[in-house]
């Protein structure tokens, strides 16, 4: 059983309440836009992180993270991408890469829209968690954590983290 926490365009903000999650998680996801090597560096002192770049990350982060992230957490194939799309919206970015690795969870960032949606057409369950930074349009700043348990992804939680003023 693996405790997930998952967050997403942080833009450069990080605060105890989100460091305070990531000591409970076995493994942080980062679903891109982190805005500065500050927020890579206070959650891996943490726990283990894995994420993808995001379209506001500097040279740095870009060659620390990948643009297309694949990896297997227990049974269950994962995929990652920071402007990746929706059900129905997905990117062709997105398109190709579901098509070719057959993920069970695909998560995206991006947006600051807060999603989880089964895509039955793609047998896979998508996840946004929104934004848990304090730059963008999105009044609460947002955060999902979960269970991956052998082939389950289980126990989903929203956590809203205030206001981002």
């Amino acid at each position: 059983m693996t405790k997930i926490l998952l967050l997403s365009d942080s833009h450069s903000y990080i605060d105890d309440r989100i460091l305070e999650y990531a000591g409970q998680a076995d493994e942080i996801w980062h679903g891109g836009d982190f805005g500065s090597m500050d927020v890579i560096e206070q959650l891996e002192k943490i726990k283990p992180l894995k994420g993808v770049y995001g379209n506001i990350d500097n040279a740095k982060i870009r060659s620390e993270f990948p643009e297309v992230c694949h990896f297997r957490c227990e049974n269950v194939e994962v995929l990652m991408i920071h402007i990746g799309g929706y059900p129905g919206k997905y990117t062709p970015l997105a398109k190709q890469e579901i098509a070719e690795k057959a993920p069970k969870l695909f998560i995206s960032g991006h947006s600051h829209i807060l999603k989880a949606i089964f895509d039955e057409k793609n047998n896979l369950l998508h996840l946004n968690p929104g934004a848990c930074g304090k730059q963008g349009w999105h009044k609460m700043r947002t955060m999902m954590r979960f269970v991956i348990d052998d082939t389950e992804i289980k126990d989903l939680e929203v956590i809203e983290l205030g206001p981002k003023f």
